[in-house]
């Protein structure tokens, strides 16, 4: 018996702060958002991505009312997993749709790591070999899992520091970079690409990527004080926070380089915007935020993605093993999000595999807007038109994205499409199998015993 207890989750119920709550989800969201990909959106949108991060910000609003509603009837420590539960039930589009937003995270944060690696190899002159960034991101990473494994306190904790040093930098650095430009009049002209709305579309949902961290808060459940008020509250000021941010230092970049600058540092953009304004001071001091804000990104997310694989462990929708290690089901997943990060971080490059996250995330967030569409607006007292609105928002972003991807990189795609096909035979597969039909009787069978 006490081997079987020591085997589930142990959740500390009420141990978030809202402070802390909201220091999670700006910590994945910020993260990704302004140091991972600005030089991209720039790629894609030409010199109107500052304007890509607002209509990200309008898609965002309208997708996060589904899960502030489902989140204030359902808090759960399993976030995502629960609520594809609620709405689909033990079928395939609940695994299908929840391993999508599993390895859409996975990915984000070795995105994080890399970029990581790139802004720390900025103070020693780049990295030209290519083998200090990946080496860099993989002691990200170890160093993310050790914290996780002190428990919730250290997490809140660090994550608030960091959050908090952060965030006061970034401000520093948009509103001194705005204040030094020489003008605040971005050259909307200089980029061919500019007029073409499948590119903004495209740059649009990179930018939802940069926003989607809201949800790490989603995943955070029960463990936050009175959940069903402020899971809510936290996704607001969350994203509220973003959009601020994100407006200024994306001014701030458009008004200190060209767009061509901005293209050519893309993994470093902030860094290479810091230069002109404030000299190699500017610089150190960016590269300094970028590690606490990648940092403390990975935390996040390690946190929050670890927790909805265990949920799926529990709930019986994807295989578990313990390969011979003690302790509980969650210490187990939060080692194969490691694992699988390591290996991202490693041996990937991570600006192509950063639009499998995109695609996968979309798809999974439709599924959760027809969910509370078609099954759930009665319990959650949801309006329909809400989520309808956010399906078609995402549709036109994730159509502007494969359309750009399909002339640009179509392999992209192809690996999208055939990654998704593996992973719904295998959940079918694995829904099927007798192994799965015999831990659903034995766990049955103890809840009669008790």
């Amino acid at each position: 018996m006490s081997k079987n207890q020591d085997r589930t989750s142990r959740y500390q119920e009420g141990s978030l702060t809202l402070p802390g709550t909201v220091m999670l989800g700006t910590g994945v969201m910020i993260g990704a958002g302004i140091f991972a990909l600005t030089g991209q959106m720039a790629q894609m949108a030409g010199a109107l991505f500052p304007l890509a991060f607002l209509a990200a910000a309008i898609v965002i609003s309208f997708s996060s009312y589904s899960y502030i509603k489902i989140s204030n009837a359902y808090p759960s420590a399993g976030g995502i997993g629960m609520y594809l539960h609620k709405a689909y039930g033990d079928r395939l589009s609940t695994g299908f749709n929840a391993l999508l937003m599993y390895f859409s995270m996975v990915i984000a944060q070795s995105f994080l790591a890399r970029t990581f690696g790139s802004y720390t190899m900025q103070l020693f002159g780049g990295d030209e070999g290519g083998r200090m960034v990946p080496i860099l991101g993989v002691s990200l990473i170890l160093a993310a899992f050790m914290i996780n494994l002190l428990g919730n306190r250290w997490i809140q904790g660090v994550a608030s520091f960091i959050g908090i040093l952060k965030i006061g930098g970034i401000l520093a650095f948009g509103l001194v970079g705005v204040w030094l430009a020489d003008s605040l009049a971005v050259d909307f002209p200089s980029s061919g690409e500019t007029g073409v709305v499948g590119n903004f579309l495209g740059a649009t949902a990179l930018g939802i990527l940069a926003f989607k961290g809201f949800t790490t808060i989603t995943n955070s459940g029960v463990e936050v004080k009175d959940p069903k008020r402020n899971v809510g509250r936290a996704i607001v000021i969350s994203i509220a926070a973003c959009v601020v941010i994100y407006t200024l230092v994306g001014f701030a970049v458009a008004s200190n380089l060209s767009l061509a600058e901005i293209i050519e540092t893309r993994d470093y953009s902030l860094a290479a915007a810091a230069r002109p304004a404030l000299g190699d001071y500017g610089l150190w001091f960016t590269v300094a935020i970028a590690m606490m804000a990648t940092a403390g990104g990975i935390l996040a997310s390690i946190f929050a993605v670890s927790r909805m694989l265990a949920m799926l462990t529990e709930m019986k929708l994807v295989p578990h093993s313990h390969f011979g290690m003690p302790g509980s089901i969650q210490k187990h997943t939060l080692v194969y999000t490691v694992v699988l990060g390591l290996v991202l971080t490693a041996f990937f490059d991570l600006s192509r595999i950063a639009a499998l996250g995109i695609i996968f995330y979309l798809i999974m967030d439709i599924s959760i807007h027809w969910g509370v569409l078609r099954y759930l607006y009665q319990d959650v007292k949801a309006r329909r038109w809400v989520p309808a609105v956010a399906i078609g928002l995402d549709l036109m972003v994730l159509g502007g994205f494969v359309w750009v991807k399909l002339n640009s990189d179509p392999f992209v795609i192809g690996v999208a499409v055939v990654t998704m096909i593996v992973i719904a035979v295998a959940e079918q597969i694995f829904l099927k199998s007798s192994a799965r039909r015999k831990a659903m009787n034995s766990d049955e069978s103890n809840a009669h015993h008790h």
